[in-house]
Parts: structure tokens; sequence; C-alpha cells
């Protein structure tokens, strides 16, 4: 994972409650996640506060800050949307929020049986979420974009064989998406890392809640449908196709495939130190070449 430039302690937390939210500062603070981009301490028992561990993910939160109400109100389950809008510090250079703190299991800690449960919740959320984006909507620069843009890096990460034993295979799924006519219309708002470590499950597997919105911005929805690969078995992945119907047409389902490759080998080449993320890198590539 990305070097953290910054330790967000929970001391450094309490001062800048203190100063700019006094009013909560006295609440319970515990760490509950130390990402590749942000840090989140659970706040009392109903908010959460997500801050930047490295000055590249900064602007992101100023994007959920301005843009994520507007995916809230379109969301049929709950959104962390930010309540209070952090500001830099003398002791804090950067941007910070306070969310409401959303229950649920992670989809990376059930069984796949309860991922699975999930497959046409997710599809009315994209539903719900892929609309066209404001005009001087954000674009991020990785995600939902063409896929010849990531087409080098791809490459690179297959070049490791000792961790892609079947890159051949991996490289004609890529070479194939690739050929796919790519996204002629408006950008639509995207999540842009879509997967199950960010997804909340009810106990009956039942969405509960989708979280991390650092990588939202407009696009090809592409990107978003690439979850059938790295949340899904063959038959929910089925499911979930089926649910989101004529929305999506067969070239979008072929971007959507590349963009798998795409998310599973960063996952399997940089989540050495991340179980969790490189189990889903893992699990994707095995979707892939079993449809194969």
């Amino acid at each position: 994972m990305p070097h953290a430039e910054l330790d967000v302690t929970s001391g450094l937390v309490r001062s800048l409650l203190e100063e700019q939210l006094p009013g909560l500062s006295h609440l319970p603070l515990e760490l509950v996640a130390n990402g590749w981009d942000n840090v989140m301490y659970r706040l009392g028992k109903e908010w959460a506060v997500r801050l930047p561990r490295r000055e590249a993910a900064a602007h992101l939160i100023l994007h959920e800050q301005q843009y994520l109400p507007g995916y809230a109100r379109r969301s049929p389950v709950p959104l962390p949307r930010p309540l209070h809008s952090g500001r830099a510090s003398a002791a804090y250079p950067w941007p910070w929020s306070v969310t409401p703190w959303l229950e649920g299991l992670s989809a990376v800690i059930v069984s796949q049986a309860s991922r699975n449960v999930a497959a046409e919740d997710l599809a009315a959320f994209l539903l719900a979420i892929h609309v066209p984006a404001a005009p001087g909507a954000p674009v991020n620069p990785v995600r939902g974009v063409p896929l010849a843009a990531r087409s080098d890096a791809v490459m690179d990460r297959l070049d490791d064989s000792n961790r892609y034993p079947q890159a051949v295979r991996l490289r004609t799924i890529w070479s194939e998406a690739c050929l796919a006519p790519p996204w002629s219309g408006p950008g639509l708002w995207l999540h842009g890392d879509l997967h199950p470590a960010n997804v909340l499950l009810r106990p009956d597997g039942r969405l509960a809640a989708v979280v991390d919105f650092g990588d939202l911005g407009a696009g090809d929805p592409a990107v978003d449908l690439a979850v059938a690969w790295l949340m899904f078995d063959d038959g929910a992945r089925h499911r979930f196709m089926a649910a989101l119907g004529r929305a999506v047409d067969a070239a979008t389902w072929a971007r959507a495939r590349g963009w798998a490759v795409v998310l599973a080998t960063a996952m399997v080449s940089f989540s050495d130190d991340n179980p969790g993320m490189a189990g889903i890198g893992r699990f994707g590539v095995e979707q892939l070449l079993s449809e194969r």
C-alpha cells in the first residue's frame, strides 16, 4: 500500500475536533480503517472521521464533500455523506470530514453465499447513481477513462509471471476488452472503486450501505460494473447482470470485464500487506479465468 505521509493518530484527530467541532470532541475515538488513501476513526456511536493519510488523496476528500450529498439523495441505501467539512490546521495540512457511522458487515469478511445475496441490491444502487453528471464534474484520471489509458499498467503487472502464471490468458481477456467500442454517452456519475471492501451488508446478506467515494467522478460506468467479477460468483454475477437489464449494453459489459482485469491485478500486485484486498484481487482473477 502507498506509504502514509502523516501519522494520523487519535491525538491528532482529537485536537482537530477540539478546534473545529468541540461539541463532539469528548466522544470516544476508535481507529477502524487505515486504507490506501484515508484513515477512518469511529467517533462515539453515531459518527466517523475520515482523514487523508497522504497528499494525493486530499483533493478526493474535497470531491466527496462537494458531490456526495447528491449521490446520497439518489441512493436506495445509506452513504457516508459528509456532515462536517473539516479544514486544514497548523497540525494537519489537508481537508477532512465527519460522516455518519454506517452499520454493516464488510463484504470482505462474510461468506461467498452472503455476498451473493446482494446481487440485485447492488444493481439497484448502480442504476440509481449512474446518471449523467453535472457540467464540470471531476474526471478521475485512472477510473472511468478509456481502457487504452490503463493498458501499460496492466501489461506491466502481467509481466510478473510469479504472481500471474495465467498471464497469457489474462492478456487475451484484456486485449478482447480493449476491442470493445468505447463509451460514447455522457459521463455518468461513478463510484469509481466499487469492490467488496467498500460494500457493507446486513446479517441476511442484503445491501446495508456503500462507502469510500474518494474516486467518484464522471465517466464510463463500466468501471463500476467490474464489481460483477470482484464480488460475485458465476450464478450471482448473472443475476446482477440480469437486474441491470437494458441499462447496460454488450459493449459496456465487455469493457467492464477489462476493468475487472485492471482492478483485480492492481489488488494482487500491490496488496502484500493487506490480505483482504489481495484476496479480492485473487478472487477476481479466478472469476475472470473461470469464464473461458
